[in-house]
């Protein structure tokens, strides 16, 4: 821990001399970096920044203006503060200029009232510094041995961060880029407190640099990612500014998530990983030339000439969370391809990211695809152990070229993200299978849209956003208030004030039905603008 101003003047080496703070007594918790006794005036050149710089005051200057240029070349370099003995050059007190331009730029101004030997100071702090730096080193070391033993043993990403709030005796909080919580470790805080509105919070920190501390938040933030792709990160929830040592502990817990990050990746197949390596270069249209793509997946044994190619996304309705969710979409990716194989299927298998696995299947030109996608969705299903409820499949449009299977990738992400919001026990989903949801999740970045999504419900959501949910069952409940009242578990005069004061604030009547559909639509719309957040909303 970094020696203060206040820690330095409570030495008995200083003690001796009466130092009184003369100027700056609300920044003695300044960081001395290192201590120089000095005789010259222009000793501004000399310094680094951090320093407490010690004078008997025997060469400075008697014009006041060259006193204040003096204190304030001092502070302009950032030296620590500035430490005079009185006797050899001041008897009493110091002079007013220089106490004056020590106020006015803020430099911390102490008066040793009494004889002291600079040497015994500058002895003194130095150790205590040195000790310090070494304490560090043993800190920094002990870590590195039990993060590198965190490694080693394949350590999920919920015992790391459980570690490191053991070592830290604070809490520690693993988010994805999405601000979703990933792992906690409460160390013994209020769970609920410590993440209450975590992801409005976690928004509001701004990274500089690899690890900021966010004065606002008390929060100690850094990146997790290797290859030079943040995936995450790591939050230390301090009730004062952090140490070193957190920092560092900090950057060795973000270190060791994201080596098990990429160790859990290498758990893939060769195979599995050659179909996600093309897979994932059809989508970002990697491939610039169609043809390339084409060799590439005969080469894998698909044929796509001729063919009918259908594209799939298969998620999870519930996302998992770091480390173990990727292991669970490669375990899915692993039971699709086995499922195409006992299909007798050519197909590319892979995992798209932490939540969605993908395949191109390859069906015949007089094929009936949905009876294809019938019989494998049953199969992977019962392979992967997980029923309509849970696992949801969607499928993009037909392409009859390796160059529309992009756009048909995209498509069935769309539809399984839109899917899994919904109530539905479909083997498979496509696109018309959602009806106006699904025309709403593909409009949803459409200006127009979202203008007409503000006009409708913008002033219920900047007064009272809790109404939204109100609003919300009385139109899927068709009007019907007391069928509403019931399903939002609330007694009827309740809920029907709260539709008066929603007509009141919307400034529209909820008994014409054409202000209910336009307000459903808006609503149906809003959802489909957030359904890459829904998880976190529920």
């Amino acid at each position: 821990m970094a020696l203060s101003l206040s820690d330095v003047l409570a030495l008995e080496v200083c003690r001796r001399g009466r130092p009184a703070v003369v100027a700056g007594a609300d920044r003695l918790d300044t960081p001395v970096r290192w201590v120089h006794a000095i005789e010259l005036t222009d000793v501004a050149r000399l310094l680094r920044g951090g320093e407490l710089v010690l004078s008997t005051g025997i060469a400075l200057p008697d014009d006041d203006r060259l006193l204040a240029a003096y204190v304030t070349e001092l502070a302009d370099v950032g030296v620590a503060g500035l430490a005079v003995e009185l006797g050899r050059r001041y008897a009493g007190s110091l002079p007013g200029a220089l106490v004056a331009a020590a106020e006015r730029t803020g430099l911390p101004l102490i008066a040793f009232e009494r004889e002291v030997a600079f040497i015994e100071i500058t002895e003194a702090v130095h150790a205590r510094i040195i000790d310090a730096q070494l304490d560090e080193l043993r800190v920094s070391e002990r870590l590195h041995e039990m993060f590198t033993e965190l490694s080693v043993a394949g350590a999920s990403a919920e015992e790391i961060v459980r570690q490191a709030a053991a070592l830290a005796g604070r809490p520690v909080i693993l988010a994805d880029l999405s601000h979703r919580v990933l792992a906690c470790e409460p160390a013994g805080a209020d769970p609920g407190r410590l993440l209450s509105g975590f992801a409005a919070r976690s928004r509001s920190v701004r990274l500089s640099g690899r690890t900021s501390f966010d004065e606002a938040s008390g929060w100690l933030v850094t990146p997790v990612g290797a290859l030079g792709e943040a995936w995450g990160r790591v939050v230390l929830a301090c009730d004062a500014a952090p140490s070193t040592a957190d920092t560092v502990l900090l950057e060795r817990a973000a270190t060791t998530l994201a080596l098990g990050r990429l160790l859990t990746r290498h758990r893939e197949s060769l195979e599995r990983q050659a179909h996600r390596t093309l897979i994932s270069g059809l989508i970002s249209q990697a491939h610039a030339d169609p043809a390339e793509a084409a060799v590439r997946a005969r080469a894998l044994g698909v044929p796509v000439d001729g063919r009918q190619l259908v594209c799939l996304v298969l998620r999870f309705r519930e996302l998992g969370l770091g480390v173990s969710a990727h292991a669970r979409v490669l375990d899915l990716a692993d039971a699709t391809a086995a499922a195409c194989r006992d299909e007798r299927i050519p197909s590319l298998v892979g995992t798209l990211d932490d939540d969605r696995a993908g395949a191109m299947l390859s069906v015949g030109p007089q094929v009936e695809p949905d009876d294809v996608l019938t019989g494998l969705a049953t199969r992977i299903r019962g392979r992967a152990g997980a029923d309509p409820e849970v696992l949801v499949i969607g499928v993009g449009a037909t392409a009859g070229s390796i160059r529309d299977v992009r756009r048909s990738f995209l498509e069935a992400s769309q539809v399984a993200d839109v899917a899994a919001s919904r109530l539905d026990s479909a083997l498979f989903h496509r696109l018309p299978d959602l009806r106006l949801r699904g025309l709403l999740h593909l409009l949803r970045d459409d200006p127009r849209l979202q203008t007409f999504v503000e006009r409708e419900l913008g002033a219920l959501l900047a007064a009272d956003p809790g109404l939204i949910d109100v609003l919300a069952a009385y139109l899927t409940a068709g009007g019907n208030k007391a069928e509403a009242a019931k399903a939002s578990h609330l007694a009827r005069p309740t809920f029907y004030e709260r539709l008066r004061r929603i007509e009141r604030i919307l400034g529209t009547d909820l008994s014409s039905a054409e202000s209910r559909t336009s307000l459903h639509v808006a609503l149906l719309a809003l959802t489909a603008a957030q359904a890459d957040q829904w998880p976190q909303a529920r």
